[in-house]
């Protein structure tokens, strides 16, 4: 097990591949386990602006104050995970990727808490959940494309199958009798990457759709471990030294 910084943890370090193919799988539960929850999808924000302008042409004003409101959130978890990133590799932790994933999962905790208030049908804290599901969502995408270098997005597939198609289309170019410099080649290892991800945000929704339907809001429990999974060593080193280093210099 390794921790989402990358750093040496005790154990080999994922690639941000795998990481991301994780966090595709959480963020594929999250979207449709979320909408079965709260009736919206919460992990990308072309939605959420277009339903804001359709809501506003049809005067639905409380909507696109809720939307608003999803579109800051998620901004404000990007902006979160920047900061804690930023303020923990100035500080060479090891924990620096691993931080706002523990948010993460502290905050799908929340949300299953927000449950058993929502199933018993108080219509008021429905907006609250969707809040809170975009600025997890935010906080998700942001580390990834951080720790990526911008390669991969996690909470919304349009970029990867866009990616995807270009490959495949340049897999199937017939090439003829053009010189060898010229030729046009696919780049094998992004297509599997891509399918991948893929694949782990397709498996990561059926299973979220299935287990809100079939248990509901405790479906977030197990994707809150799988987090701390994730990053419980680097977590855990940064810790250890933490408490040293003040034995140290009480």
């Amino acid at each position: 097990m390794t921790g989402a910084s990358g750093a040496p943890s005790g154990g080999r370090v994922l690639s941000h591949v795998e990481l991301g193919a994780v966090l595709c799988f959480v963020a594929g539960a999250i979207n449709a386990g979320g909408f079965l929850a709260v009736g919206m999808y919460t992990s990308h924000m072309s939605g959420v602006v277009s339903s804001m302008a359709d809501n506003a042409v049809l005067g639905r004003w409380l909507a696109v104050w809720v939307g608003l409101w999803c579109l800051l959130a998620f901004v404000g978890g990007a902006m979160t995970t920047a900061l804690m990133v930023r303020w923990a590799l100035r500080r060479n932790l090891r924990s620096a990727f691993s931080r706002p994933l523990v948010v993460e999962a502290v905050l799908l905790l929340v949300f299953g808490l927000f449950g058993a208030a929502i199933d018993a049908r108080s219509v008021a804290l429905v907006p609250y959940a969707v809040v809170l599901l975009c600025f997890i969502m935010g906080l998700q995408n942001a580390l990834i494309t951080k720790r990526s270098n911008a390669e991969i997005r996690t909470t919304h597939i349009t970029g990867l199958v866009t990616d995807l198609g270009i490959e495949l289309g340049n897999l199937v170019y017939i090439n003829r009798s053009f010189p060898v410099a010229k030729k046009v080649r696919a780049n094998r290892v992004k297509i599997g990457n891509h399918l991948t991800l893929l694949a782990s945000f397709v498996l990561g929704a059926l299973t979220g759709a299935w287990g809100f339907k079939t248990v509901g809001f405790i479906a977030t429990l197990p994707l809150a471990l799988v987090l701390v999974a994730l990053v419980a060593r680097p977590v855990w080193y940064d810790f250890q030294a933490w408490r040293q280093r003040l034995t140290v210099h009480p």
